[in-house]
């Protein structure tokens, strides 16, 4: 059984109160290069986790794709 957010008018999905969805932590980089671009976690394998390259770099989601 699949959640489904609602998209805000940014096209972000949001839970029920309206904040915003976070990625979760084991999602792969692959996935998110997917969706964000080939240069997305340079210098990490595909099948790293995001919350791998959190705790390496101390960085968030949203800060890690604004450094394109």
């Amino acid at each position: 059984m699949s959640k489904h957010f609602p998209k805000g008018l940014d096209g972000r999905e949001r839970d029920k109160n309206g904040q915003i969805r976070e990625k979760r932590g084991d999602t792969r980089v692959a996935t998110l290069r997917r969706e964000y671009g080939a240069d997305f976690a340079e210098g990490y394998r595909s099948d790293t986790k995001l919350e791998t390259v959190r705790e390496d770099t101390g960085k968030s989601l949203s800060q890690l794709v604004k450094k394109k």
